[in-house]
């Protein structure tokens, strides 16, 4: 009977421990919900204004477009001028690109209600004439802009150089007119034309720094000229050798004009015999120098070895040289005798005559070298050592192919990879070829 009695009491007790537990969820349920209700109770659209520009600053352009439409409040922070100060059109054809273009949709949104917003813009085409008309196009509906900065980029083939010669300037006309502030332009492979320059030159010559205008073959070296001329802020410039003479660097010497920071001169030929390259004179660039004496002057070379007898005959102060075809060991030579300034030297290709000696010479004369770069080239290990034990520590980047150096008696490549390392001050190694 005592059993009989006592079953009924454990049942009992059972649900009073449930009643407990119920109770206890119950209690935080309710807290949960009581916070949930508390958090949805946040009126999201009421947020400050500049609390949602601030994320909305973080977020890419079509998560911003999908945030717009949550409520008016977010749509109204979409169309804060602020967020449109940069822009890049990216116009691509689905037929010769894999990559995303900007919406037809959004971009006659942004003529119609943020051209006058724009202050730094980009343009990335594809390989097609299409795309490149079509960022013309664009240029020329911004009537009312106020552009800073503007780059017309081809990430393949120059496409732009496809478009008439009119329908560039009449669209580069538009912005240049408009703009009045535009402080840099890159307009590399582009047909930009002199009358396109004296345009830019008499609505920006007070605040353009930066121009890059490399292959531009419609360009003279007087339409460059009248840049350099009228103006005299200009601190950063990018262009072809055959536009470069000694009137312009005299112009970017004069008084009137701020030291230039930095040149850089690209000299092409596409076919062997057929191009013939001036020589600048020393006076031209000691009179930059003496007017600049801090400026970069990177050239960047693809010339045949018959054609390089125009340069460094005598001093000239670059300090970036890159070979992008093979060059001779009269050339190297010539430049350790006669660039005293340079920092950075890279050779894609050489030949089969050992660099020793020229190496040793630019490593004597050349005593800002920091950066040194050798492709298709041979070295003996006993000679590059000695040229490394000369420039010391100061070699910040050494960029050397296994295949270049050359084995010896004395000097195994694992033997010079550790002396080499030690007058470096850090781990050095030769670069591999790539299997693949």
């Amino acid at each position: 009977m005592k059993r009989a009695r006592q079953k009924p009491e454990v049942e009992n007790e059972a649900p009073q421990t449930s009643q407990k537990s119920k109770k206890q969820k119950t209690s935080l349920c309710g807290s949960v919900l009581g916070g949930s209700a508390l958090h949805s109770s946040l009126d999201w659209g009421s947020l400050p204004h500049h609390v949602i520009l601030r994320v909305f600053q973080f977020l890419p352009l079509v998560d911003r477009a999908r945030a717009s439409s949550v409520c008016r409040r977010w749509n109204e922070v979409f169309h804060i001028p602020d967020l449109w100060r940069r822009f890049e059109f990216e116009l691509n054809q689905p037929a010769t690109s894999y990559l995303k273009s900007t919406h037809p949709d959004l971009i006659q949104q942004i003529i119609k209600r943020h051209a006058d917003h724009l202050q730094y813009v980009s343009f990335k085409v594809d390989s097609s004439t299409e795309s490149a008309e079509a960022a013309c196009n664009i240029l020329s509906q911004l009537v009312n802009c106020s552009i800073k900065t503007l780059g017309l980029i081809s990430t393949a083939k120059p496409s732009f150089m496809n478009v008439s010669k009119a329908h560039f300037a009449s669209a580069l006309t538009v912005v240049f007119v408009n703009s009045k502030s535009l402080s840099s332009i890159k307009v590399d492979d582009t047909p930009l034309d002199d009358p396109s320059l004296k345009v830019l030159v008499a609505n920006n010559s007070d605040t353009l720094k930066l121009l890059k205008m490399s292959s531009c073959p419609h360009v003279s070296p007087a339409g460059i000229l009248c840049v350099a001329d009228q103006c005299h802020g200009l601190k950063e410039l990018a262009l072809n050798y055959y536009i470069l003479s000694d009137e312009l660097l005299l112009a970017l010497s004069s008084e009137k004009h701020v030291d230039l920071e930095h040149l850089r001169i690209d000299v092409v030929s596409e076919n062997p015999g057929q191009a013939r390259f001036h020589t600048i004179k020393k006076q031209s660039w000691d009179a930059l120098l003496r007017h600049s004496p801090k400026v970069s002057i990177v050239m960047y070379f693809f010339l045949y070895e018959e054609e390089f007898d125009a340069f460094f005959g005598e001093e000239t102060p670059v300090t970036h040289l890159y070979f992008g075809r093979a060059v001779s060991k009269a050339l190297l030579g010539r430049v350790g005798l006669h660039c005293p300034r340079l920092v950075e030297l890279v050779v894609c290709a050489n030949g089969l005559q050992p660099l020793d000696e020229e190496l040793l010479r630019i490593a004597q004369r050349c005593k800002h070298l920091t950066a040194m770069g050798l492709g298709e080239c041979e070295v003996t290990c006993r000679g590059f050592l000695e040229f490394v034990k000369m420039c010391g520590g100061r070699l910040a980047q050494l960029s050397i192919m296994e295949e270049v150096l050359i084995p010896d008696s004395d000097y195994t490549l694992d033997r010079l990879r550790l002396e080499v390392s030690q007058h470096l001050g850090r781990m050095w190694f030769p670069d591999m070829m790539p299997t693949w």
